[in-house]
């Protein structure tokens, strides 16, 4: 079957098509900074072929989810299934046809990539029966396809690419035919734009973008110039499904629009002198005085046995015993005064050396000071107190701190010798969170949250406490499960028993 799709105008104001079967067989890359109409050809190109091939959009901020009102698609939101629930998402997509929409804006950042990687990998491995001709176009492609590594997690970025790899060098033959579109074609990967034999570039200012479009179009550096003058909307075209030689397109209209707001200029609200403010300042405690809304709730925590237990039996309250009613107080008596209290001595200062490493713990900000720091204010105070600390290494203090910061030497004896034995041999550094989850498992209450494990690993970065877990797991002490809605658990292989 032959069909074309009105794509837009030239400058002549001639009709510039899209032959469907050969952007099946040849795949389409587009390119423009943000505001030259990227999304907005996008949305045109789906338009105009929706119903005679289905379509499958990677949408990372939620722009085409609107396409579900005019057109039918399935919006698919990532952040309500597992894991492994995408993947067989993916899978039905292709034996049922349909066209969808992944809507990732609900994500953050690496879990959208991942999320991706995985709903690309099920389409691309689905069975041989299931491969029927489909349109799969990912919108931010720098961000699952980048030219080099940045923040994104190694097994991430391998996962990733692997994926966008699949889907524009060996989709063809399953029916995938990929449409990448990128801000900027510098940060994508070169193995992934170089498989698309169709072009469509927008307008775009920095040289290395604007000379990498220049060279998948032939034009020479001066021809090259042109891309800075596109407007929005207007794209260079090449290639064997729009034409042999680059052609100027400027875009068609759309029916349907994002969900973005508007672009265009309005006028600004009108108010009294000073009502501005107090609509800003009305009632603004009480307004940050209220618990910050989540996403979704975490998961409550996996109830123990012998807990179950307790609940199933029969709840007995205890019996109310009478007591005799007090005699009545004579009258010269109440009136003296009531005898002063006793005055509280203060506190005495730590006179152990366990004593002095808890004193530390509990300072504010201590898991954030150098192990050096800590260990020479831990000497200073145990000779202004007359402890004997000589025999204390830096490599013992670190880990009685760690005792001490994790909460293990306020719990039971038999218990803390037990998760003190299954964390013999856990490096210095990140013992004091891997005993915090240990404490969580042994004793069934839920396990330390981000923040919490920040903080026992001296850091406010989340990516390094992901990378903290990642270590973890491949050292075979936890087993850490996460869906893309943001809930993660965590599985200590071998909870210590307890005694």
């Amino acid at each position: 079957m032959t069909a074309t799709i009105d794509i837009g105008r030239d400058q002549s104001g001639q009709t510039i098509a899209i032959d469907l079967a050969e952007l099946l067989a040849t795949r389409l890359l587009v390119q423009g900074n943000s505001g030259s109409g990227k999304s907005h050809l996008l949305r045109r190109l789906l338009e105009e072929c929706a119903g005679q091939v289905q379509q499958i959009v990677i949408d990372p901020e939620g722009d085409f989810v609107t396409l579900a009102d005019a057109f039918g698609h399935v919006v698919i939101d990532a952040g309500a299934y597992s894991a492994r629930e995408i993947e067989e998402l993916a899978l039905r997509v292709r034996q049922h046809r349909a066209s969808v929409v992944l809507a990732l804006d609900e994500l953050e950042v690496e879990q959208q990539i991942r999320c991706a990687a995985l709903f690309l990998t099920a389409l691309f491995d689905a069975p041989r029966e299931h491969w029927y001709p489909a349109l799969v176009v990912v919108d931010e492609a720098q961000m699952f396809a980048p030219a080099a590594a940045g923040e994104m997690n190694d097994e991430v970025r391998r996962l990733t690419l692997a994926a966008m790899t699949n889907l524009m060098c060996r989709g063809r033959k399953r029916g995938l035919a990929g449409i990448v579109a990128t801000q900027r074609l510098a940060k994508l990967a070169k193995n992934v734009a170089a498989e698309a034999s169709n072009f469509l570039m927008g307008r775009t200012f920095l040289d290395i973008d604007m000379q990498r479009a220049a060279d998948l179009l032939g034009m020479d550096r001066r021809q090259a110039e042109r891309i800075r003058d596109l407007q929005r909307g207007q794209f260079l075209g090449l290639g064997p499904a729009i034409s042999r030689r680059p052609v100027a397109v400027h875009v068609g209209a759309v029916r349907t629009s994002g969900r973005g707001g508007s672009q265009a200029l309005i006028p600004l609200p009108e108010a009294a002198e000073g009502a501005m403010e107090a609509l800003l300042t009305d009632r603004l405690t009480e307004a940050a005085a209220q618990p910050q809304p989540v996403r979704r709730a975490p998961p409550p925590p996996a109830p123990r046995k012998d807990v179950e237990e307790a609940i199933a039996l029969p709840r007995v309250l205890p019996s109310v015993v009478p007591t005799a009613e007090a005699p009545p107080v004579p009258a010269e008596v109440s009136q003296q005064p009531a005898p002063a209290p006793t005055p509280i001595a203060p506190a005495e200062p730590p006179q152990s050396l366990e004593e002095v490493v808890r004193e530390l713990a509990l300072a504010e900000g201590a898991t954030f000071r150098p192990a050096t720091t800590l260990f020479r204010d831990f000497a200073i105070r145990c000779r202004q107190r007359g402890i004997p600390s000589a025999h204390v290494d830096i490599a013992r203090f670190r880990r009685m701190f760690a005792f001490a910061v994790s909460g293990l030497d306020q719990i039971e004896h038999a218990p803390q010798t037990a998760i003190a034995q299954a964390a013999e041999g856990v490096e210095d550094d990140v013992l004091a969170p891997y005993l915090a989850i240990l404490i969580s498992a042994h004793l069934g209450t839920a396990m330390p949250d981000e923040e919490e494990l920040g903080r026992l690993y001296g850091s406010a970065s989340p990516s390094r406490v992901r990378r903290l877990l990642d270590h973890l797991e491949r050292q075979g002490l936890i087993v850490v499960r996460e869906d893309f809605g943001g809930e993660r658990s965590i599985i200590v292989p071998e909870i210590p028993a307890a005694a």
